[in-house]
């Protein structure tokens, strides 16, 4: 049985974007519950700083402890690792939390939704063994124009205060963030996806914290719904989801990873409507059309070889 790769991604990395993509999909919903009860530094820090922990005593438990990194790939190693962690993390994190503050949640997804967009030109530039064709291009735009219907026009307005238009730049400055860093993941040296993983939380978490604690100080209280919403988005969205995303960069590469962002916003409106009883737009099945058409086209050789490999 042959490696995974960017041309065949592999029955494992089909399985785990579509888990992460169902994680993902409650991060905005639990990033807002814990902003009711703390301010966003502090949801930004202790969701990369909540997550490291759990990282680093699951990787230690299974043989992956940080060391393993200096031992595998050396000082170029915790070079990568501090990078992704401010590149993939902490800037990012800090802007969408920020933003989250003044523009609705719908422009969220939809600037999300624009991270396959901006890594093409990235990946045709550092990791041209990817392959940038005519189908993936194709795939890319239809599944961008799903996203545009899913949340239509009011997808682009802010909430009308003057801070409007920073958290607009905030979101996609967000995004642009994690097309960087999803690239420089695949360039990274080869090392323990959890000790990896782990590293670049910690990393962030060493930008984060000292500003979260000098903005917002400790915090005072922890209620319940918020502090339960925080916990999710640490140890799913943010530790188990990183490990995930390490293994399928580095095994699948940057565009097979960008497919999730197609997903994360149909799960959104999904926890939305059976959650919160918010009515089912009808856009909705418009716009899931055109995004699982986007996948089907942009890795239409990858499911015929997946689908050959299962014939009878």
């Amino acid at each position: 049985m042959s490696s995974p790769s960017p041309q065949n991604p592999g029955l494992a990395n089909w399985l785990m974007i579509c888990a992460l993509g169902v994680i993902w999909g409650a991060a905005f919903m639990s990033m807002a519950v814990a902003l009711e009860g703390f301010g966003y530094w502090t949801v930004a820090a202790l969701r990369v700083g909540i997550g490291a922990v759990a990282l680093i005593v699951i990787g230690t438990a299974m043989g992956q402890g940080p060391a393993q990194i200096t031992q595998q790939a050396g000082r170029r190693g915790w070079l990568f690792a501090v990078l992704i962690g401010l590149e993939s993390y902490a800037l990012p994190f800090a802007l969408l939390t920020w933003g989250l503050q003044h523009v609705p949640s719908a422009f969220a997804g939809v600037t999300m939704g624009m991270l396959p967009l901006l890594v093409l030109p990235l990946v045709a530039i550092f990791s041209p063994e990817e392959g940038i064709g005519p189908r993936r291009i194709a795939g890319v735009v239809l599944g961008f124009i799903g996203l545009l219907v899913l949340f239509g026009p009011e997808a682009l307005e802010s909430d009308g205060t003057r801070l409007g238009l920073l958290g607009r730049l905030a979101c996609f400055g967000a995004a642009c963030c994690y097309a960087v860093g999803s690239v420089a993941t695949r360039r990274a040296p080869p090392m323990p996806p959890l000790a990896f993983a782990a590293a670049t939380l910690t990393a962030a978490t060493c930008i984060l914290l000292p500003i979260a604690l000098w903005i917002d100080g400790i915090p005072e209280s922890w209620p319940l719904r918020p502090t339960l919403a925080l916990l999710y988005a640490a140890l799913f969205p943010t530790a188990l989801a990183a490990a995930g995303r390490v293994r399928v960069i580095t095994t699948a590469g940057t565009l097979f990873m960008t497919l999730t962002n197609y997903m994360v916003p149909i799960w959104a409106v999904i926890f939305g409507i059976v959650l919160l009883g918010e009515e089912l737009p009808a856009q909705l099945f418009i716009a899931l059309a055109l995004i699982l058409s986007g996948i089907a086209v942009s890795q239409s050789r990858a499911i015929q070889q997946a689908l050959s490999r299962r014939g009878p």
